[in-house]
Order: structure tokens, then C-alpha cells, then sequence
């Protein structure tokens, strides 16, 4: 009898078949890890910008609140970014021809806005809006992080629709007091998880089952 197989084709035989068995469920782990990865979210990613505009300086050092910079933040979906002008009333009279700062100067001379890149950019079929986190008690560093410490700013949050969800669901343990909401020091106290609680009946965030809707954030 001629043999056709040498011995070893049914080992071979047997891991090609589990292969092929496997191959589509590493495929969806590999999709789903990498869909969470900080290449998807861009989390902890710098973003070149025009002028190395430092927070840990002005933030951490100056101690410049966030509502001088992002005025809209309290009134608005969006926080704004700073006019020139804005950046002009410290830059007109320090560091005046600090050569980082030319970007600057020309944008004043020119009557053109310096052309910041977006740091947090959600899909455009999500609806996020500031001032409603901010009247909740919800505070800066909540989504961006020790914001205080950053020589240039980067994304600290995933960003990702759980991660928001977790929020949505349990916002207790991230709200402040109202004075609170734009210390970039604030620490949470022991007793959090009560405090948060009363804050949440307080401003009437009563049902995290509404809040879990897709049509919050998605409109």
C-alpha cells in the first residue's frame, strides 16, 4: 500500500483547522484592542501648534483661571479659544520679542487668527456641549486632566463612548461644588461618594437611566 500523507499531516491537518477556528476571533479581539488603543483615541497624543502655548506655566505657575482663556465655557457647547488680542493684553508688555511669540505678534499686525489644532475632537455625530457639564459641577480636570502640569496639552481621557457612559451612569463621584469646578487642584474628599450624591439631587441629575439615552449625546 502506497502511503500518500507522511506522518506528520495529521498534526498539521488538525492545527490548520484550530487556526482557521481561531483566526476570526483574534481578528475581532485584534480590532476591538486596537479600536481602544491610544492609536484609535489619540489619547496622550501632543498636537503641534502654532505658538508652544504652556498650561503648566500659566495654569500651574500664573495660576490664570480657565475662564480667561475659554471664555464661553460657562455659556456655551463650546469653551472658545483666545483671540489674539487676549494673548496680546500679558504679550504687549512681557516677553515682547520672545522669538516663540512671533506667530503672535503677526497674527495681531495681521488681523488674522492664529490657527490652533484641536486637541479633544469628538465624531461629529456627538453632541457634546461645556456649559451643561460645568452648571452639573463637572470640572475641567474631570476630562482633561492634570491640565496644570502640561508644557504642551494632550488628550488624557479616552475620549470613548464607555467612558463616557461610565460617567452618565455613576456622575456622583466627579461632581464638585460649583467654586470648585475650574480648580485644577481639586481633590476629591473621603466622604465623596455622599457628597456626590447630595450635588446629584441638588441639581436635579436624578435618573442616570435618561442619561444612558442614546439621543443625549447623540442628535
Amino acid at each position: 500500500m502506497v502511503q500518500i500523507f507522511r506522518p506528520g499531516a495529521d498534526s498539521v491537518a488538525r492545527v490548520v483547522l484550530a487556526g482557521m477556528a481561531a483566526a476570526p476571533v483574534l481578528a475581532v479581539g485584534l480590532a476591538y484592542t486596537l479600536w481602544r488603543s491610544p492609536y484609535a483615541t489619540a489619547q496622550n497624543v501632543v498636537r503641534e501648534q502654532p505658538v508652544p502655548f504652556s498650561h503648566e506655566h500659566h495654569v500651574g505657575g500664573l495660576g490664570i483661571d480657565c475662564r480667561y482663556c475659554h471664555t464661553a465655557v460657562e455659556t456655551a457647547a463650546f469653551a472658545g479659544l483666545p483671540p489674539t488680542e487676549t494673548c496680546m493684553s500679558c504679550h504687549s508688555q512681557i516677553w515682547t520679542n520672545a522669538p516663540m511669540l512671533a506667530p503672535v505678534r503677526t497674527s495681531l499686525a495681521e488681523e488674522r487668527p492664529l490657527v490652533w489644532r484641536r486637541v479633544h475632537t469628538l465624531p461629529a455625530y456627538v453632541y457634546f456641549n461645556h456649559s451643561v457639564h460645568v452648571a452639573k459641577g463637572v470640572g475641567c480636570t474631570t476630562c482633561h486632566g492634570p491640565i496644570q502640569t502640561m508644557k504642551l496639552v494632550y488628550q488624557a481621557a479616552p475620549l470613548t463612548m464607555g467612558w463616557c457612559l461610565d460617567c452618565h451612569r455613576d456622575p456622583a463621584p466627579h461632581l464638585r461644588a460649583h467654586e470648585a469646578v475650574f480648580d485644577v487642584l481639586w481633590q476629591a474628599p473621603a466622604d465623596q461618594w455622599v457628597v456626590g450624591r447630595r450635588l446629584a439631587e441638588e441639581r436635579h441629575i436624578r435618573s442616570p437611566e435618561r442619561l444612558s439615552e442614546c439621543s443625549i449625546c447623540h442628535r
